[in-house]
């Protein structure tokens, strides 16, 4: 799911959205991949870093209840950035870090790192599934801001299932007796729209940024701004703990290259709707760790979010054959 900006370069569509990568080529200048592509062991790849998300997921949900969410966020990008860092200097070098807009790097980050904290509460205060819920409405903000934004022509199809998929979002936090609280819940709206703005900016930035500049200087500024914030509040871990919140990092690392590899063997319209298999790891992990059940106004958000996800890839994919 999208829950971690920090792990993603350029958007189709959340959570998944292309976490990490040109989607057109995640390698770097666009070449003939007709004859590499490996759709099973691409959906694959993609599927398992979904799991591996939804399960780093889990791990911050229950380390938020006696953390707080900027010290996870500080773990969490420190980690990151200590591997994929590394990783991006080992098989780049510095050079792979030069650019000459350093403003706009800082601007997507802050977008991302707003994103990242959203989510974050969001995961202490509302039950897994509904997040992942929430977290569906990236697409959404995406199609709708690329028309202010970038200047994108977005044709009427795609317009309704804008409509339907924010439809889905008022289905699942109905105004009743036992409706989400709402303000957790605009906050995961807020989490899933601050996704939008980083992923449409890293469409700018990819023109002419490579994916380790781009990805290195977001875990660069949530580091160094979430550290600001955490360490006024920070609360010793225990060892256990100290190796879950470990855990985070490398969970979200090691599925950042699951993903990467997705995108390296399939275009991203191929593998992009597994995206929404994060909602069933989501459902189970949160019915076994924390025992809950999402409801049925909830579900019935969730397929509607989804269909309407859906088509918005499928019109892109036509748009692109066109």
């Amino acid at each position: 799911m999208l829950t971690d900006p920090a792990d993603t370069i350029a958007p189709v569509h959340p959570a998944g959205a292309a976490r990490g990568q040109d989607v057109q080529n995640p390698g770097g200048p666009n070449q003939d991949r007709q004859n590499n592509d490996n759709v099973p062991a691409a959906i694959g790849c993609f599927v398992a870093a979904i799991a591996l998300f939804s399960v780093m997921d889990t791990l911050i949900k229950f380390l938020s209840a006696g953390y707080p969410v900027a010290q996870l966020m500080f773990v969490r990008s420190f980690v990151a950035l200590s591997l994929v860092g590394g990783y991006v200097l080992a098989t780049g070098g510095l050079a792979s870090l030069r650019t000459k807009r350093l403003g706009s790097h800082v601007l997507r980050s802050l977008a991302g790192l707003a994103s990242m904290a959203c989510f974050f509460y969001a995961f202490k205060h509302l039950p897994l599934a509904e997040v992942y819920v929430l977290s569906f409405a990236g697409p959404l903000f995406i199609t709708a801001l690329s028309v202010p934004l970038l200047g994108e022509r977005v044709g009427w199809r795609r317009w309704a299932a804008v409509l339907v998929g924010f439809g889905g979002v008022l289905v699942m936090a109905r105004p009743s007796v036992d409706a989400l609280p709402p303000f957790p819940v605009l906050v995961g709206l807020g989490a899933a729209f601050f996704y939008a703005l980083a992923m449409l900016a890293v469409r700018g930035l990819a023109r002419t940024e490579s994916n380790g500049a781009i990805v290195t200087y977001l875990l660069l500024t949530c580091t160094a701004a979430s550290a600001v914030f955490a360490l006024p509040v920070w609360v010793a871990p225990s060892g256990g703990d100290l190796l879950l919140m470990g855990a985070v990092g490398t969970f979200g690392a090691v599925a950042q290259l699951f993903m990467t590899q997705a995108f390296r063997l399939a275009p991203a319209v191929v593998v992009a709707p597994f995206e929404y298999s994060g909602m069933l790891w989501a459902t189970l992990l949160g019915f076994l760790v924390f025992g809950e059940v999402p409801t049925q106004a909830v579900l019935a958000g969730a397929a509607i979010i989804i269909a309407s996800g859906i088509y918005i890839i499928h019109r892109e994919a036509v748009r692109g054959r066109g």
